[in-house]
């Protein structure tokens, strides 16, 4: 295990409409707010998108198990904004829940808010990470004291 430590920075209240991709706006806004690190909570509606709903077998690189939704669905959730040198990743994890049907997965590609989704972002400062493919397994994965010139005394291995 590693870790490192940080301070919360800015905090963003963020309202996404009716038929916004979903994760295409919060690149957008990590981009213009030029955030390197970040966690975020959200609730409220996706209108359609693709969840990978964990991998189809326990197998290194996992094949994701795809679980494609429309029709409006409630949905919370958490997700983290790291940087790296192609710019914001974005990693977003929700429970979406229609009638009696409810999925728990990553939200992918061009998901679609239905009527609104209220966000709040968490700037992480002092942070030291980034996200990158990593070659074992093809995933974007988090990185903590990657890409440094030298060993920062807040970065602990366990």
């Amino acid at each position: 295990m590693k870790y490192t430590k940080g301070a919360i920075g800015r905090v963003f209240l963020i309202k996404f409409s009716d038929k916004d991709v979903f994760l295409k706006e919060i690149e957008k806004f990590a981009r213009k707010e030029k955030i390197k690190a970040a966690t975020m909570i959200f609730l409220g509606a996706l209108r359609e998108g693709d969840l990978v709903t964990g991998p189809k077998k326990t197998v290194i690189p996992p094949e994701p198990n795809w679980v494609k939704f429309k029709g409006g669905w409630e949905i919370f959730g958490i997700g983290t904004i790291l940087a790296n040198k192609k710019g914001p990743q974005i990693h977003i994890h929700g429970s979406l829940g229609k009638k009696k049907k409810v999925f728990t997965g990553c939200v992918r590609k061009d998901s679609k808010v239905f009527l609104v989704i209220e966000a709040v972002v968490f700037e992480l400062k002092g942070v030291k990470a980034t996200k990158d493919i990593d070659p074992a397994t093809g995933l974007n994965l988090l990185n903590i004291g990657a890409g440094l010139t030298r060993l920062h005394s807040d970065i602990v291995t366990v």
